[in-house]
């Protein structure tokens, strides 16, 4: 097994898409900068979603513009699209990674993007089928557990994992959006998808409302997956999923990882330093209104 682990931090993108304000363009590219720093290789930055819907996500397009031609910013950005208008933004911004987003839960689809699972899945293949030489990658929302469905059935994954390697994106990524599913069954669901499709890359993306993010993380390991996804200070949520907590703490989960002997390649004392600047940013940041 694999002594690296490659841990992406999202505090950009979804620790901020939930809160009550919108952090400036410069107080956002502070923050790559010093993640950087930290060592940090991957990171979400943006979202390219409606900014009447999502008004923190304002300013994504400048954003991924600045870090993708800074010759000096050697982490990899990557950004979220929900529909073919996204993906067209995010290739306009500039050279990074894509991440197509999609639920497993019907009604989430419809709450988070307006189409069925199908409607969704289909759309975002035609989209990123245009571009050829984009890397993307997928994001399966609401991957275990809907607030609106309950539990997902594994089956459901394998369906869209099915599709998504026909399509030829072989990186997908799995969510347990509310951070509510219990560790075995999330693992109980990840081994029906790896029983399937083991040639796929998979990544968890682990919110933490039962503070049980960290088991999951261990049992995943267990199963060969070596990517994950956290945020400075535990920050995000869902606005279109009601009770979603907060992601797993980027200083947590690097914590735990070297403690069991994984190397990251992160300094703990500088992701500390930026995760305080978080929190600033965020105190600082402008009310949204209305």
């Amino acid at each position: 097994m694999s002594k690296n682990i490659l841990v992406t931090d999202v505090f950009l993108r979804d620790g901020l898409q939930d809160e009550p304000v919108v952090v400036s363009i410069e107080d956002r590219i502070q923050i790559a900068y010093q993640l950087r720093d930290a060592g940090i290789q991957r990171m979400e930055v943006a979202s390219f979603v409606n900014p009447k819907r999502v008004p923190q996500m304002a300013g994504a397009d400048d954003i991924v513009a600045q870090l993708s031609q800074d010759p000096g910013f050697s982490p990899s950005i990557t950004s979220l699209v929900l529909n073919g208008k996204g993906v067209e933004r995010a290739i306009a911004a500039g050279d990074h990674s894509i991440q197509l987003v999609l639920s497993a839960s019907e009604e989430h689809s419809k709450a988070n993007s307006g189409q069925t699972v199908d409607e969704a899945l289909q759309g975002l293949i035609s989209a990123a089928q245009k571009y050829p030489q984009v890397e993307f990658f997928a994001g399966v929302s609401t991957a275990f557990r809907c607030p609106f469905e309950g539990y997902i059935p594994a089956e459901r994954l394998v369906r869209i994992v099915e599709k998504l390697l026909q399509a030829g994106i072989t990186t997908v990524g799995l969510a347990d959006t509310l951070g509510t599913t219990e560790p075995e069954i999330l693992a109980a669901s990840l081994d029906t998808v790896l029983s399937e499709f083991p040639e796929a890359t998979y990544s968890l993306h682990l919110h933490n409302a039962h503070g049980r993010a960290l088991e999951s993380v261990d049992l995943a390991i267990e199963r060969g997956v070596i990517m994950f996804d956290a945020a400075l200070g535990g920050f995000g949520g869902c606005p279109f999923a009601p009770g979603a907590a907060g992601n797993l703490s980027t200083t947590e989960l690097v914590e735990h990882l070297h403690q069991q002997g994984f190397e990251t390649g992160i300094d703990e004392v500088k992701l500390n330093a930026v995760t305080a600047t978080a929190m600033q940013v965020v105190d600082a940041g402008e009310k949204i209104t209305g």
